[in-house]
């Protein structure tokens, strides 16, 4: 696991190369067993491979998601605020549990916050999506992971680069 961590890399760049159907039940089936407070499992993910829309969400907020476009897989993340009050830490484990269940089966991730951004001056990323895709209003939108074929080689972080000053011991 370990290993999995240090070579894992936001990707952004992403080959014209669909995701074979195997691989997506991988996810599908790894992000169902993340865990979740008290087992309430709040989440719900839309699997999207239809490019059209793929494309429409890449325009959901006002920067750092247009990249999502060359991505043959998008998940969105959402969450029913109505059943548990932890709705988002659980996203987010669900989120980063399919960037890690990608990354070892070498395809590339990156994380598209939505939660509190703006799809422009009126319309929040979150109502754009709800409305593009036909979301109810209790159910939340966390975040986008896009998911594909790298296109791009990060190396990972150098260990001596890590920030230890982060971590305490005991007390603060």
């Amino acid at each position: 696991m370990l290993n999995l961590l240090r070579s894992r890399r936001s990707i952004r760049m992403y080959q014209d190369k669909p995701i074979d159907n195997q691989l997506i039940d991988i996810i599908k089936e790894s992000i169902l067993r993340s865990p979740s407070s008290r087992g309430i499992n709040p989440w719900e993910f839309i699997f999207v491979t239809d490019r059209s829309l793929i494309s429409k969400l890449s325009v959901a907020k006002e920067h750092g998601s247009e990249f999502l476009k060359g991505a043959p897989l998008a998940i969105v993340v959402c969450g029913d605020e109505t059943k548990s009050d932890v709705w988002i830490e659980d996203c987010s484990i669900a989120s980063i549990i399919a960037q890690l269940t990608a990354h070892s089966l070498g395809l590339g991730s990156c994380w598209i916050q939505i939660r509190n951004r703006k799809n422009n001056k009126e319309l929040s990323s979150e109502s754009y999506i709800q409305d593009l895709l036909g979301i109810p209003s209790n159910i939340r939108i966390d975040s986008i992971i896009a998911i594909g074929w790298p296109d791009e080689q990060k190396k990972p972080i150098p260990f001596d680069r890590l920030d230890f000053s982060k971590i305490k011991m005991n007390k603060y």
